[in-house]
Formats: structure tokens, sequence, C-alpha cells
């Protein structure tokens, strides 16, 4: 494979949203970036952002499934030279009352969200220690920071990717590798409709730019800053303040923002 000098990043979940526009991010600051989704619309993805700097390479792999990790590490490798960032963003969730929803989603959330985050962060997280060198970038949500009724699994599987981002980072300290985790308030992005979430408050109401969040995430990667509540002012301060609620307290709001049929007339 051809390789130019430009450093090399990874961008997961790069087919729409946070993750597209993290891509436009690396590959604008000349970054050659390996752009992953799990559906064909990636390569067109890829295309769209061609000429900005660095060079978008499409990879399609679904990360749920348990081979797709390793496929990543084998197609990472293929480059020929080391890892400078990788932004581990793709997830999923679903919406509902967690009695009704469908578990084979659910474990597919786990799956994603918890379990491919884990195995990728493993293989990059060591490559980069032993170069003592690079930046890791984990996209989590506010929603991390309080219980999420009616997006129980996702909210949980936010939480411990919150949480395992902040443990790594002190792991990672003193080695040179820097880790960073993005919060961003509701974003304007495929994933409500996918979730099935456009009958709620959260879900109808307006949202931030993915753009914009994703400028701040990048920024705050790139000057080694530990956590990145990402949006709007109103959704920043709304992370700030979910920090401080007790659990009832803030299970009760999620349940405001979340229950089916809260949306706006």
């Amino acid at each position: 494979m051809e390789t130019s000098d430009n450093p090399l990043a990874l961008v997961t979940g790069a087919s729409s949203g946070i993750g597209y526009e993290l891509a436009k991010q690396f590959l604008s600051n000349g970054f050659d970036t390996i752009m992953v989704a799990d559906g064909e619309d990636i390569r067109s993805a890829a295309e769209s952002l061609a000429g900005l700097g660095g060079t978008p390479t499409p990879l399609q792999i679904d990360l749920a499934e348990r081979s797709g990790s390793g496929t990543l590490q084998t197609a990472v490798s293929a480059f020929g030279k080391p890892l400078e960032a990788a932004a581990i963003n793709a997830g999923i969730g679903v919406g509902g009352p967690f009695i009704e929803t469908d578990l084979a989603q659910e474990l597919r959330i786990i799956d994603l969200n918890v379990a491919a985050t884990v195995s990728i962060a493993k293989w990059v997280a060591r490559d980069m220690a032993a170069r003592s060198s690079g930046r890791i970038l984990f996209t989590s949500s506010i929603i991390a920071r309080t219980p999420a009724p009616f997006q129980a699994i996702y909210g949980a599987s936010k939480s411990f990717v919150q949480s395992f981002g902040q443990a790594l980072r002190n792991e990672l300290k003193d080695t040179g590798v820097s880790v960073t985790t993005l919060l961003p308030g509701p974003t304007e992005t495929p994933f409500f409709e996918k979730a099935g979430l456009l009958d709620t408050k959260v879900g109808s109401e307006e949202k931030d730019d993915a753009a914009q969040v994703a400028e701040q995430g990048f920024r705050a990667l790139m000057k080694g800053e530990g956590t990145a509540l990402g949006g709007s002012v109103k959704s920043r301060t709304m992370g700030l303040g979910s920090n401080i609620l007790p659990d009832a307290a803030g299970a009760a709001f999620g349940r405001r923002l979340s229950e089916p049929g809260s949306a706006k007339d």
C-alpha cells in the first residue's frame, strides 16, 4: 500500500454525524484518515471528503461482530506507518421501555458501544504506549452522567465509555499517550431516527450541529484535554449540571426527555 508522510488517523462510525465530521477535521488538518463504518455508504462518505489535505480511506467493517476489531487491526497494520490518532466513535442506541425493547438490539448496543470500544482500544493503546506517542478520543455522551430511563442500555454503555476513558487516561498519563473523552449533547445525526426516539422530547427538539461538536472534540484531543463537553452552551451547561444531580433527580430529568410520546406537538 502506498503511503504518504502525513500522520495517520482512524475514525470509527465515520459515515455520518459526529464521526463523519471528525474525519473531516482530521483530513483538513493533514491526517491521512481511515474511515470505518458497517454500511456501504462509507465509500461515498470518504469520496466526499477527498481533497481536504489528507487522504481518506474507507473500510466497511461491522465492529459489532467480535471479529471486527481484528479485521480493523490487520487493515491498519497494512498502512505500514503508526497510528497517531484514533477516534473510537461508533455507537448505536435504542429507545423505549426496557421490558418492551428487543434484547438482540440491546446486546448489539453492548457489542458495539462497549465490547468493540474495549477491543479496539486494547491494540491501539498498546501500540501507542510502545511508541510513547499517540492520541485517543472516545465519544461518550452527556447521558453518561445520569441514569437514562427509556434509553437504559444506551445510557449505561455511554457511562461505561466515560469511566473507561478517564481510567485509561490516568493509566497512560506517563506514557506519552493522551486520552480524551467527548461528551456531546443531543446532536443532529441519524441517531434519533435509528433509535426510534423521534416521538420523544429529546428526539423532536432542536439539536446541536455535528460539525461544531466534532471541532470541539478534535480541538480538545489535540490539546491533550481529558474531557470535552460538546455542542451549544445549553448542552454544555446541561452536561455540567447533570454531574451534580442525585441519581433519582437525574433519572426523573432523563425520563422527561426520553419517554415515548413526550415530543412537542
